[in-house]
């Protein structure tokens, strides 16, 4: 049945070529059989008819300039940069526990809660904690969230522009995510002061997007670089863990507090393609954002509020990963389409339409997107999250590999795990010219956002990438 199936693909791969093979061959034949009369002939009925071949090339080359003018510039990846902490950041479970039992009102409940859930969670014992929450007390005030915010913003830009060996006074416009820390003035207004940039810049900071903040923060960037023509666009996600921190008895808000680590990434784009400089590294081929916020449930599936103490945190709802999975589905509906070949396009539409004609209901069909993309970097939410995709979309282990492996070694950085993802493809060499790579994010509202990139050379991994130091150890069983 395998090769059957790969048969049918190669088959509907090339169906355009083995029809034109023979139309071809009966087009040569008969000109073949033209003799110099009969190709006189059509010279001469050419000539008659002069203003008519020259009216349609006329009205040929009208349209090609106007569809040349009004097409979607393309956008490209120059480079990305995802921030690795200092090691004494590091934060071991049994640190972890020994703090909880040090620094919270934690019954003996919540913290047997708390380790069940690390043991469970797919986290290792390496992933960090900013500075103010390895000491005792916490240090949760105002100037710590920001010392936080700078240190890993900061660290993540100066690598990106490092090794782009780019002037941060050429960003023309600057999109900031942080979904729990927003003070004023703004993160972005932070980046503009720290690195002098120029006064015209257009500039935006979003909050409360949850972790698919990423791909909507790329979404405005990649209609803004449709406005504005030779400019550069920076894309900055974090989360921030100071202020965040929840210290009441409520399961379902502690989870949080088990599976977001810190973490940063710094993302350079740009329509300039001829910018030989920066060679860039993909090109941008779709993006898709689902919201599902109408309904009241997908809403509230993780929603920040207070518990019956008053103490604040974020709450995640026993029913996300259905509220997840429909999202899921409502997206790739929408994407399948755009990046599916031909032939899973037909057997899905062939199973609806069985579906709706059948009395007894056939199994649904789910595409392989794995004949659509060469790799996979789905958000490292939790190992649960990664479990149902790999289940969802049909997916094999190496396809999550590198979710895992994120999600084991820098835990779930929120909206920037993307990045770090794809910092892990690079760093194992296997982006190669062409391959195709599918970002995929959930987020609170609830949101399911996708984007699609395809690699235009060699991808090698880029100095200070936060794998350099352990890549040849993973992936690890765990």
């Amino acid at each position: 049945m395998k090769y059957v199936k790969l048969g049918y693909h190669y088959l509907m791969a090339h169906l355009l070529t083995f029809c034109l093979i023979p139309l071809m061959a009966i087009v040569v034949f008969e000109a073949s059989r033209l003799n110099p009369k009969d190709i006189h002939q059509l010279w001469l009925q050419i000539q008659c008819n002069i203003v008519s071949v020259i009216t349609c090339s006329a009205f040929l080359v009208l349209v090609g300039i106007v569809h040349f003018m009004t097409r979607p510039r393309p956008v490209y990846l120059i480079d990305f940069a995802c921030y690795l902490p200092p090691s004494e950041l590091k934060v071991p479970f049994e640190k972890f526990m020994k703090h909880s039992k040090l620094t919270g009102d934690f019954d003996e409940s919540s913290l047997e809660f708390q380790r069940k859930i690390l043991e469970r969670s797919g986290l290792g014992e390496e992933t960090y904690f900013p500075e103010a929450m390895h000491a005792i007390p916490p240090r949760l005030t105002m100037l710590s969230a920001r010392e936080e915010a700078e240190q890993v913003i900061f660290g993540a830009l100066d690598i990106l522009f490092k090794n782009t060996n780019f002037n941060p006074k050429d960003i023309g416009i600057l999109v900031v995510n942080c979904s729990l820390f927003n003070p004023t003035p703004s993160l972005s207004a932070m980046i503009v002061n720290k690195y002098k940039l120029r006064s015209n810049i257009k500039t935006f900071n979003l909050g409360g997007m949850g972790c698919s903040a990423e791909v909507i923060a790329l979404d405005i960037v990649k209609d803004m670089l449709q406005v504005h023509r030779n400019t550069y666009g920076v894309v900055v996600s974090t989360e921030n863990i100071t202020q965040n921190w929840y210290f009441g008895n409520n399961k379902s808000m502690l989870i949080p507090n088990c599976l977001f680590r810190m973490g940063c990434s710094a993302v350079l784009l740009s329509n300039k393609s001829g910018d030989r400089q920066r060679q860039p590294k993909y090109k941008l081929l779709h993006l898709v954002r689902i919201h599902s916020g109408v309904d009241d449930s997908a809403y509230r599936c993780a929603y920040q509020q207070q518990d019956s103490v008053g103490k604040t945190g974020v709450s995640l709802n026993k029913d996300l990963k259905s509220i997840a999975g429909k999202a899921l589905k409502a997206n790739i509906t929408i994407l399948g389409p755009l990046v599916l070949p031909i032939s899973e396009q037909l057997l899905f539409f062939f199973n609806l339409v069985v579906n709706k004609l059948s009395i007894e209901k056939v199994k649904p069909y789910i595409p392989d997107f794995k004949l659509a993309f060469n790799h996979f970097c789905i958000h490292a939410g939790g190992r649960g999250v990664i479990d149902e995709m790999e289940k969802s979309l049909g997916l094999l282990p190496e396809n999550v590999e590198a979710s895992r492996m994120t999600l084991h070694r820098f835990g779930n950085t929120s909206s920037s795990s993307i990045w770090y993802e794809l910092a892990y493809t690079e760093a194992k060499g296997k982006m190669r010219k062409g391959n195709r790579v599918w970002q995929i994010a959930f987020g609170s509202g609830f949101k399911c956002n996708s984007v699609v990139w395809e690699a235009v050379k060699h991808v090698k991994p880029s100095p200070n990438n936060p794998w350099d130091d352990c890549i040849l150890k993973y992936p690890v069983d765990y």
